[in-house]
């Protein structure tokens, strides 16, 4: 018999961080964890991504909306046999329930949940499909935008094997789709800078405001004094 995960319960909403890698978002993602209640997974390789356009390319079709809007039979001999009953609402909010049961995996007592990815400006699946795919069907969806000086991150990391100008060219057109987005859905977006927040830690206090969370600056300096490991590994 398969062992089921038992379904989360008391999930308050959910927090995602946008980024690009080398731009200090493991240090952001730390920094959220260390909040009672949340939950903040590394990345995934995109795989929201994947599910994401798998979901779009359903509500989209126009063929399939159709046929589903006219109530249409399709019969064995029709090419898009059986269409009419592909429900893209249902589908997604499916899609949505395995991916927060599976990848997210909350464990018991989680208020927020959520994780922070460096793949979102990857050729594939649009930002704003992705994002909307989580505003729609994930509970209180959330954005921070992480970004960092993009000199120091052409210098850092993998980034720093390549081309200088191809780096910062790459950077400047993830931080266009970003500001895009939060242009359009600011009541669901905010903005942070590692260099800021890194000479200042009170350049945090609008993150905490953003997610309705108190401010704790001997917490926030504590987690910044720490040592990431993974800045040995070559990682995000």
């Amino acid at each position: 018999m398969t062992e089921s995960k038992p379904k989360p319960a008391g999930i308050e909403g959910h927090v995602f961080v946008v980024t690009y890698g080398r731009s200090g978002s493991t240090l952001v993602q730390n920094l959220l964890n260390a909040i009672p209640g949340y939950c903040i997974r590394g990345e995934n390789n995109n795989t929201l991504g994947l599910m994401a356009r798998s979901w779009h390319e359903v509500q989209g079709n126009t063929i399939l909306n159709n046929l589903a809007r006219n109530g249409v039979e399709t019969s064995p001999e029709h090419p898009w046999y059986g269409g009419e009953k592909i429900n893209a609402t249902r589908y997604g909010r499916s899609l949505a329930q395995v991916f927060s049961r599976e990848i997210l995996s909350p464990p018991p007592g989680t208020r927020v949940a959520g994780f922070k990815e460096i793949r979102w400006a990857n050729e594939g699946t649009p930002l704003p499909i992705s994002l909307n795919f989580l505003a729609g069907f994930l509970k209180n969806s959330r954005f921070i935008f992480n970004t960092r000086d993009h000199d120091e991150v052409a210098r850092s990391g993998w980034w720093a094997t390549m081309d200088p100008d191809k780096v910062k060219a790459r950077l400047a057109k993830a931080e266009a789709a970003f500001a895009q987005y939060r242009t359009r859905h600011p009541e669901r977006c905010l903005h942070i800078h590692y260099n800021d927040y890194v000479s200042d830690h009170t350049k945090l206090k609008p993150m905490y405001d953003f997610l309705g969370e108190p401010f704790d600056l001997d917490r926030v300096d504590a987690v910044m004094s720490r040592e990431l490991t993974h800045l040995k590994e070559d990682d995000a």
